[in-house]
């Protein structure tokens, strides 16, 4: 209906539609961590496609439909494609798939043969090659612009340097595409490692894959066995004239392809083909989502072309969410280490996406009642991206008089203090912090790598050491004996005087390794080195006030009575007292007198001269803080290439914005006076005490930060 007029609540949630998508790009190309699943992903984006098509008004050149991925805010060089890594068009049912077929068919004027090839669920990358050497590796990124990872690519054992014939011949360049995975059995394995360290685990094959292949340090990939199947090439190499024709070239030359692959004439027999994978796809010692159909004619492909986020030649046939039914037995609640008070729905075992499902979580009370969870119901689950099991429904149409309401505890069911849920909050929380279900994870937390990092300390230790009540509280650690220690399954003399050892090296943390440990609400390892440069002591943070701690740069309100309540809590300062009878000693940190101090600086976007973490560094030295996020509070913001969403806090806020040019003048003339910078950042006239023109200081700009 072209010209229609388009009403409010139209544009309204055509606007709301772009936003979640783009939230959701950001998660799943840039931060590589996906809040929902493919399958949720793609009822947005088709429901925003639907809208623009009926209203083609709506259609913006930046909307989510016209583009692949989000912007970059990474660590990593951008390089651009030598042609765009488009995304595929999604199908999810039969009819989909016919769709597909008869739109090749009205445009070539027969059926097309195709190719099917499973689609992985790893990390897309493109790896060019120069007269049969591997040059550069770089991930999709936005389709247009990756990140350069080809010392990572290189550590992927899979993955050739050189191309073999008749790859090794050609003299040209060549960009060849493919995935790169994490076996099923090595994400297992990674998972064990990082739980016993007390580190948190991957969801699932492809955020494994796309963490360990975007790793500052290559040798932290080689140690990820990570493997690649490869699909396409571009240009297509001399006499392949075909899709199947592709994949055995690639594979002549060195390079790893799926076997799993197979020529349909004519579309022949595609069905049944889907529906056998659908059936087996978990007998594979890998993770797929799905089928992808390609026309196998290069000629055609050509001919066919592509639009601006998809080419025409191709289609990916999405397996639908693998959904079970089953009854709730039971709602229990579970304790977390932060107090977070959850309920979990127990259920009867049942098979789903290839593994036994009892448990899923029931998120908090609000989400109980909403989907009107009852004991004793039918409900239907499946898993979130094929890996954590979540509730879809309840088939309330069976529910019989037998099913019983859940109602949140009031008390803890680990130490029977009272509960408590906060205004505007959702979670209910248990407040004692030495409750015995928080001392568990609490002391997981504390021993972990970012906090006390006590090695050879695992939860499965921990978890002895608790039932066995040889420790109950966190300073309880620190009074274990080699004879206490050798009470657990498996501890011998040995291990158990290494771990002694191992405790004892821990009883002088730095002061923000002790404040994290802790587990304050909302402090973080960052939080914590801020809290700690600008009181340098213990005792220093102790008899702050909020209105001291929230002057923090980087520490807003919220945070800062958090760290008040906790420290001045009953059960906080009697977990800090006990932590130092037990002669743990938090070393001071020194407070740096430079002429940054009082300054507060934010950096955003890639700075091309020095890395993030050598910037921060070196405000630090002078002094200053690098918070993380923008507030009035906020001296400038210090923008490089990609930088967005902070820009535009600060254009709302009005804290000025430093390139980075200008910010590397002014490392080299820190001798301004801090105070007067401050005075002057809130007339607005910062950029004259920094010695540039007028104008140099930057307000605003767009992005994606």
């Amino acid at each position: 209906m072209p010209g229609a007029t388009v009403s409010r609540e139209v544009r309204a949630r055509a606007a709301e539609l772009r936003r979640q998508l783009n939230h959701h790009n950001y998660l799943y190309f840039v931060l590589d961590a996906p809040e929902i699943s493919d399958f949720d992903y793609d009822q947005l984006l088709r429901e925003l496609q639907a809208l623009e098509s009926a209203y083609p008004q709506l259609r913006t050149k930046d909307s989510p439909t016209q583009r692949v991925g989000a912007g970059l805010a990474t660590p990593f060089r951008k390089v651009r494609h030598l042609s765009p890594m488009r995304s595929l068009a999604n199908a999810f049912t039969e009819t989909d798939v016919e769709q597909f077929r008869d739109r090749v068919r009205r445009a070539m004027g027969s059926d097309a043969d195709l190719v099917a090839e499973l689609k992985m669920d790893g990390l897309a990358v493109s790896i060019t090659y120069s007269r049969g050497e591997l040059r550069q590796g770089a991930t999709r990124g936005d389709g247009e612009t990756g990140e350069e990872i080809t010392a990572n690519v290189r550590a992927v054992g899979e993955i050739p340097g050189s191309l073999a014939p008749p790859g090794a011949s050609d003299s040209g360049t060549l960009e060849i595409r493919g995935e790169v995975y994490m076996p099923k059995e090595v994400l297992a394995g990674l998972n064990r490692t990082r739980s016993e360290l007390g580190m948190e685990l991957y969801a699932n094959c492809r955020n494994a894959a796309a963490g360990s292949l975007r790793q500052l340090d290559p040798e932290v990939t080689r140690s990820r066995h990570l493997r690649a199947f490869f699909y396409s090439c571009d240009p297509p190499p001399p006499g392949v004239h075909s899709q199947f024709e592709l994949l055995a070239w690639l594979e002549g030359a060195g390079l790893p392809v799926n076997p799993e692959r197979r020529l349909l004439p004519g579309g022949r027999g595609v069905v049944e083909l889907l529906a056998d994978w659908q059936a087996r796809r978990h007998l594979l010692p890998y993770e797929i989502d799905g089928v992808v159909l390609k026309v196998d004619r290069l000629a055609w492909q050509e001919e066919l072309g592509a639009d601006s986020r998809a080419p025409r030649w191709a289609v990916a046939y999405k397996f639908p969410p693998e959904e079970r039914e089953t009854r709730v037995l039971e709602i229990q609640v579970s304790v977390g280490r932060t107090g977070a008070v959850t309920p979990l729905a127990v259920l009867e075992p049942v098979l789903v996406a290839g593994s036994m499902v009892s448990h899923v979580t029931l998120h908090n009370e609000d989400q109980v009642k909403a989907k009107d969870v009852r004991v004793g119901d039918r409900v239907v689950i499946r898993k979130a991206g094929d890996v954590i099991p979540e509730l879809v429904r309840v088939l309330s149409a069976g529910r019989t008089a037998a099913s019983t309401e859940f109602r949140m505890p009031t008390r803890c069911p680990s130490c029977e203090a009272g509960l408590v849920r906060e205004p505007g909050e959702a979670v209910t929380r248990c407040l004692n912090p030495l409750c015995p279900a928080q001392v568990q994870r609490g002391l997981e937390h504390m021993v972990s790598r970012g906090a006390i990092d006590i090695d050879r300390m695992g939860p499965a230790i921990l978890a002895e050491l608790v039932s066995r009540r040889l420790v109950r509280t966190p300073a309880d650690l620190f009074r274990l004996s080699q004879s206490d220690l050798q009470q657990i399954p498996g501890m011998g003399e040995r291990s158990s005087r290494q771990l002694v050892a191992a405790i004892q090296a821990r009883r002088r943390p730095s002061l923000a390794r002790f404040l994290y440990a802790l587990g304050i609400r909302h402090v973080g390892e960052r939080t914590a080195e801020l809290l700690a440069a600008h009181f340098g002591t213990l005792e220093g943070l102790r008899s702050a006030s909020v209105e001291e701690l929230a002057a923090v740069g980087g520490v807003g309100p919220v945070l800062a009575g958090s760290v008040h309540h906790f420290v001045h809590s009953d059960g906080g300062a009697a977990l800090i007292d006990q932590l130092l009878e037990a002669g743990v000693e938090p070393q001071g940190a020194a407070r740096i007198e430079g002429p940054w101090r009082g300054l507060t600086l934010v950096l955003t976007g890639t700075l091309s001269r020095r890395s993030r973490a050598e910037a921060e560094a070196e405000i630090r030295a002078l002094g200053g803080t690098s918070a993380s996020s923008v507030s009035r509070k906020t001296t400038a913001v210090v923008a490089g290439a990609s930088a967005g969403s902070k820009l535009a806090t600060a254009t709302r806020l009005g804290v000025p914005v430093l390139d980075e040019e200008r910010f590397e003048r002014w490392l080299v003339a820190p001798e301004l006076d801090p105070a007067e910078l401050v005075e002057e950042r809130d007339s607005g006239q910062l950029h004259e005490s920094l010695g540039f023109p007028s104008g140099e200081v930057q307000r605003g700009g767009k992005g994606t930060n």
